[in-house]
Parts: structure tokens; sequence; C-alpha cells
């Protein structure tokens, strides 16, 4: 396996843990929110409400490409939903990106309601960095652990 692969599971893997974490603190009928990674894999909160906004796949690369860019958060309106967006990274992982959409939101009512998106946007921002922190954690007590069993160290 070579490093590549290795960062993109972990990326992978670490989105996943967010995407659970974030989506079991929403309310019902709240925002959809989506974790997407940088080869534009969907981790949306609701799927089937995702699905009924009919956001295609070239939307989101767009949208994704501009925020590469440095347009952050980017707002946007398509139909009748709002969509905010924006770079989910940590120290040492870039994520992709979360993806707030919001059903039936006017881009007025969005931007009224703007400084609490973003510390929607900032609090998953922070979810993946105390996830990161605890999985490098574990990984190091994991690899003390198997370095003192293998130095044959007891507590005799």
């Amino acid at each position: 396996m070579n490093t590549y692969d290795s960062l993109v599971s972990l990326s992978s893997m670490l989105n996943e843990q967010v995407a659970r974490q974030v989506f079991e603190m929403l309310p019902e009928r709240g925002p959809i929110i989506v974790i997407m990674d940088r080869d534009a894999n969907c981790w949306p909160s609701d799927s089937e409400e995702f699905s009924k906004l009919n956001i295609s796949e070239s939307f989101l690369r767009e949208l994704c490409a501009k925020i590469d860019d440095g347009a952050e958060p980017l707002i946007t309106h398509t139909d009748d939903s709002s969509i905010v967006a924006a770079q989910l990274a940590t120290e040492q992982t870039n994520c992709g990106y979360v993806i707030i959409a919001l059903p039936q939101y006017s881009p007025e009512s969005t931007m009224v309601n703007i400084d609490l998106i973003e510390t929607l946007l900032n609090q998953t921002s922070l979810i993946a960095k105390l996830i990161e922190k605890n999985n490098l954690l574990y990984e190091l007590q994991m690899k003390q652990s198997s370095s003192y069993e293998q130095s044959g160290g007891s507590s005799d």
C-alpha cells in the first residue's frame, strides 16, 4: 500500500466518523448536512431528503472548485434551497468539504441566519479535529502498548 492510498483511507475513515457524530446532533427536519471527500464521495445526513434536492455531482464539484480557490464559506441557491459549503480540514488531514443544504430557504433567510450556519460549519470542523486527535492518541497508545509487550516488560 502506498502512502497516498493510506492517506485517502484515513481521510475516508475520518469523514465517516465526523459524519456519524455530526448527524447525531441534527434535529428532525433540520438542515441537510453532507460530508464530501475530495473524490466527491458523499455522506449525507438524510439520503432521501438530499436526493429530493436534485443536486448534481457536477454542481457539487463546481462548489468544491470554488472553495479550493478560496471562496469560503460559499453561499449559493439552487431551486428552492440555499446551499452553504466550506472546506473540512484538520491540522493533518484535508477531509474535503462540508455542505449544508437548507430546503425552502431563500437567499435572504440564509443571510439572516449566516452566523448560526457558520457556527455549525465551525462545530463540524472542531468535531473533525477532536476525532483526529483522539485517533492519533489511540494509535500512539497502541504503539506504546505493543512496544512494551515486545520488550518483555511486566509489572511484577
